[in-house]
């Protein structure tokens, strides 16, 4: 199976596929599709269109020169079968589409880390074009650290008071006897006071009885 290439964009064209045009000289245009044909017809340049391939190998977007690309020559020249060869081949083949693409990938890195450097140094100068509006991270640090330490200063001061509270205890204790000890005195003086009074009322009754007799 031979895979060709789009005229126009350098795109694979497969058997039964896009379109083909011959001109009066005989040479052969194959278009993957009908948007590269109607291009070709307007006698449109690939090259300065976005799109192609061949506008992206000469603006420098893709790779276009490397070894991997000598294996996808036409030979015109027929070779005899051999199975062993054509196995080697269909492996080589494979291997050579591995290495293409990883230098593809690794071309096209290279090239954006030019554009992250460029988009770093713009960053770096709006930041100091408006470093006025920018609020520093380490302010907020410094508040927690102030909460923190007001939060350890507010425990201290807890502790110390859960540390006096136990003498202050014992104290309202001696307190509370002291004053029940002078109630129960109170109430033993009053007890003997009444009982006094009341000798006293016996007496005076029993003088008025005696009086009346």
């Amino acid at each position: 199976m031979r895979v060709e290439k789009c005229y126009f964009c350098s795109s694979t064209v497969y058997p039964g596929h896009g379109i083909q045009f011959v001109r009066n000289d005989c040479k052969i245009f194959r278009f993957c599709r009908s948007k590269c044909h109607k291009n070709f017809k307007k006698k449109k340049n690939p090259r300065k269109a976005k799109w192609t391939k061949s506008y992206r190998k000469a603006a420098g977007k893709e790779l276009c020169v490397d070894p991997s690309f000598e294996f996808e020559k036409h030979r015109d020249i027929p070779v005899k079968y051999n199975r062993e060869l054509w196995e080697k081949s269909v492996e080589a083949m494979k291997r050579v589409q591995e290495v293409r693409s990883k230098r593809e990938g690794k071309f096209v890195m290279d090239r954006l880390k030019k554009g992250l450097e460029v988009e770093k140094q713009m960053d770096i100068h709006e930041v100091k074009k408006h470093m006025h509006v920018i609020r520093s991270p380490a302010a907020g640090l410094k508040r927690k650290k102030e909460d923190l330490e007001e939060e350890m200063d507010l425990e201290e001061e807890v502790a110390q008071q859960v540390e006096a509270t136990p003498s202050t205890s014992k104290g309202k204790e001696k307190r509370a006897k002291v004053e029940v000890k002078e109630e129960e005195d109170l109430d033993k003086m009053s007890e003997a006071d009444s009982g006094d009074d009341d000798d006293d009322d016996e007496e005076e009754s029993d003088d008025s009885d005696s009086g009346d007799e």
